[in-house]
């Protein structure tokens, strides 16, 4: 199973193919536009693994949005005791729900790429029975 490792937002991930993955709010775009991570970290396999200094150059990896979104709200409560100051305050962190399509090398070729799902639509059997 190929990985490679990006960088967005300040933060490092390790994705792999198909799966969906919460970042930093990618500002301006719009859900089913593509997304391109053009700095790895480091990419690979069970067997080989190629490591940047710091980035790899030519590797890069495509995302789909899904969403933009925020988090639950975290509440930010601060009281100085025997004052009778207290404050209370909210924060909502913005997110984005990415969907990892393709994996490629510093060479171009495909690493990995996303499987399509298939949803199979089963039909419900009742038995009756009869007298």
């Amino acid at each position: 199973m190929s990985f490679a490792i990006i960088q967005t937002g300040g933060k490092q991930y390790k994705v792999k193919a198909s799966e969906i993955l919460k970042i930093e709010q990618l500002k301006n775009l719009k859900p089913e536009n593509k997304i391109e991570f053009n700095e790895v970290l480091a990419y690979g396999d069970e067997k080989n693994i190629e490591i940047g200094s710091p980035l790899v150059k030519g590797a890069k990896v495509e995302a789909e949005l899904i969403k933009n979104g925020k988090n639950k709200t975290v509440l930010i409560f601060k009281k100085r005791r025997r004052k009778n100051s207290r404050k209370k305050n909210g924060h909502r962190q913005l997110y984005s729900l990415v969907k990892i399509k393709k994996i490629f090398s510093k060479d171009g070729s495909l690493l990995a790429e996303a499987t399509k799902v298939e949803k199979k639509v089963e039909k419900n059997k009742t038995k009756t029975k009869t007298k």
